[in-house]
């Protein structure tokens, strides 16, 4: 059997390609936790960056993570190298532009 990591090496590639981290994370770290620490290492010369952690969507293997998961209920077996780093993507929701009067 394989023993299964206490933490997790996490990268975060944001949509410029510049990276957040990596940093570790506890297994039981949830998906909400993430983003709250995203929003709390978004490096302040970017711009349109995210406001709120409802601004930040992380995409792992394909998929949109749920807010209510864990780190340890994202992990997969094909993309994670035990000791290796996990990258992530993170996408930021733009509120809509205003269309300009005429």
């Amino acid at each position: 059997m394989s023993e299964v990591q206490d933490s997790l090496e996490i990268k975060f590639r944001l949509i410029d390609g510049s990276d957040i981290g990596p940093k570790s994370f506890p297994a039981a770290t949830s998906v909400a936790t993430l983003k709250e620490s995203i929003l709390s290492l978004w490096p302040k010369d970017k711009e349109n960056g995210p406001k709120t952690v409802k601004d930040i969507k992380i995409i792992s293997a394909g998929k949109i993570l749920e807010n209510s998961r864990t780190v340890a209920e994202c992990r997969s077996l094909l993309y994670d190298v035990p000791g290796g780093v996990t990258t992530m993507h993170v996408l930021v929701s733009q509120p809509p532009q205003e269309k300009g009067t005429f």
